[in-house]
């Protein structure tokens, strides 16, 4: 098995998460030159409210306007786990997938949804977060963790850092400033046609930029992204 080492994964339970979450930290990175590889876990067949859209169909549309977004940002390398949406479970087989992607790009840090987000959530996100958590630790880190995946040549890896997006707002510890890049993250929203109809688009762009604004506040810059960093 080739290791193809990459600095940051970007773990999302459905396409376009990444995009509302940290798309505009995304974009910075990427312009600071990280290698950053995306990794989508359902192929977010359920996304609609049109009944004349069959999830097949739908799986296509969305996986295209994924990898249009990613372009936007700068991230070169699209992975579709094609998990239905909505039946993530936290199972051996989904966790040892997320432990070969681990092991395989040797990421320095890894981007995903919070799992301990209060109330309302969805449980593909939670699913999401907690197994991508429990890759990191302790599954990605030892060796008789998947044994097969060792005699593969995929040898442990200690990421070093992980950060969630949608964190509750005590939890959040890190605020990255992305005034010069929210007008990229906005493109790379609008790539999803199929989930940002034109009637949404403007008060998105509204919604978005107070929320940047508020995540700002004490900071020198006037737009950020938060998350918890561990």
């Amino acid at each position: 098995m080739k290791v193809e080492p990459a600095d940051i994964l970007v773990i999302s339970p459905h396409p376009d998460d990444a995009e509302f979450g940290a798309a505009g930290t995304v974009a910075r990175l990427s312009g600071e030159g990280k290698k950053i590889v995306y990794v989508i876990c359902t192929s977010g067949d359920k996304g609609t409210d049109d009944i004349n859209i069959n999830p097949e169909e739908l799986t296509l549309i969305r996986e295209k306007e994924q990898k249009n977004a990613a372009a936007v940002l700068g991230v070169k390398q699209v992975i579709f786990l094609r998990y239905p949406d909505q039946e993530l479970e936290d199972t051996t087989e989904f966790r040892k997938k997320i432990v070969r992607l681990i092991r395989t790009y040797q990421p320095e840090l890894i981007i995903t949804s919070d799992p301990y987000r209060k109330y309302i959530w969805h449980r593909d996100h939670r699913i999401t977060g907690r197994v991508v958590l429990d890759a990191v630790f302790p599954y990605a880190r030892d060796i008789w963790s998947y044994p097969d995946l060792y005699r593969e040549g995929l040898l442990p890896h200690k990421v070093k850092e992980v950060w969630t997006w949608a964190s509750e707002p005590e939890d959040i510890n890190l605020r990255l400033d992305i005034s010069m890049t929210f007008e990229t993250k906005l493109k790379a929203l609008k790539c999803h046609k199929s989930q940002i109809k034109e009637n949404f688009s403007q008060e998105m762009e509204k919604w978005l930029c107070t929320r940047a604004q508020e995540m700002a506040k004490g900071e020198n810059f006037k737009l950020a992204e938060g998350f918890h960093r561990i």
